[in-house]
């Protein structure tokens, strides 16, 4: 039996066993693990790519910070030139804060999902082609593929409508289907997302990736003609490490606790099934005692949550944020 690690950091030469950054740390840290063989903390993978991570993170914000001075240098006026750098600071000291915040968080995921290689059997063998499902392969019962089908949600001020097209993508030699997901404000279109999803043999409905495109109105532009302003989150299963995770089983077991996507420091959301006796009621479905409800968090955004419902034979009908705020599903069209 092994003993539970516990992570002790170093800061200001002092030990504790939190981490948080003080001004002019700088990029020094240092890691020591506890109550472990040097066998066996060779062996906690997931630990180790917390504290990875996390220096890549301070040095990002190191990064910004030098780049942010950089900019100061070139202000001509003195009070604009102080006020520059007293914000790249602040900026700095706020990224650092971040980043120790989302170690810990890596290190509850590390707690919920063991310390092993993330490494799932993404072989095409293992896949159906997504032209198959709801004919010759019956679909995921809460994520079903099906050409055609179109959700559509309203919640937070936002209508988003998510659609099943017919196209399909090929991802590190797996055909996905594409689906495609349009958030609206005031009826401008702010966010366009091209997501992509494979179902195995099993019946398990994978996320391969996404292309997130984010649009913003600025003073003098016409509401219809939104900018784009980036493309965060955006990642491929197969490209600069990122692996696809599963988004739906296909036999959800309460308790499970899974990766969703891995694309580290850009997408790395992780979900629990915390019930398959739900019950809710939207404008556009309704479950007794039958809805399966899953706990979705990041590592990337600390302490933020939000639990999904999925109902039978129909999709994802309901978000409910931290804060209680809905997301309901208010029309479905199936083929």
């Amino acid at each position: 039996m092994h003993t539970k690690q516990t992570p002790i950091f170093c800061q200001d030469g002092k030990q504790t066993k939190s981490w948080r950054p003080s001004p002019g740390l700088g990029l020094a840290l240092c890691v020591i693990f506890t109550g472990f063989s040097g066998s066996v903390l060779a062996n906690q993978f997931c630990s180790q790519t917390a504290e990875i991570t996390l220096k890549a993170c301070l040095h990002e914000a190191r990064d910004d910070f030098l780049i942010a001075r950089g900019k100061c240098v070139n202000l001509s006026d003195p009070v604009a030139r102080q006020e520059c750098r007293e914000e790249a600071q602040a900026d700095q000291e706020e990224s650092r804060e971040l980043c120790a915040e989302q170690r810990t968080a890596r290190g509850e995921v590390c707690d919920l999902i063991g310390e092993e290689r993330y490494d799932p059997d993404f072989s095409p063998a293992n896949f159906v082609h997504p032209n198959q499902i709801g004919k010759s392969v019956s679909p995921n019962p809460y994520f079903p593929l099906v050409p055609g089908t179109r959700w559509v949600y309203r919640g937070g001020g936002e209508r988003i409508i998510v659609r099943v097209t017919h196209k399909t993508k090929l991802i590190d030699g797996v055909t996905c289907r594409v689906l495609v997901d349009v958030v609206k404000e005031d009826g401008v279109e702010i966010e366009i997302t091209g997501d992509w999803y494979a179902q195995d043999t099993q019946g398990n409905v994978w996320y391969c990736g996404e292309i997130a495109r984010n649009f913003e109105t600025f003073d003098g532009d016409r509401p219809e003609d939104p900018e784009l302003v980036d493309i965060d989150g955006s990642w491929k299963a197969g490209r600069d490490g990122a692996k696809a995770g599963i988004i739906m089983f296909a036999a959800p077991q309460v308790g499970v606790t899974y990766r969703e996507e891995i694309a580290l420091g850009e997408a790395e959301d992780v979900a629990e099934v915390v019930s398959d006796t739900g019950t809710e009621s939207v404008p556009a479905a309704s479950c007794n005692n039958n809805c399966v409800v899953t706990r979705n968090f990041t590592a990337i955004e600390p302490g933020a949550e939000e639990f999904k419902y999925y109902a039978l034979g129909v999709g994802p009908i309901l978000e409910i944020d931290g804060e209680g705020g809905r997301v309901e599903l208010i029309k479905v069209v199936t083929p």
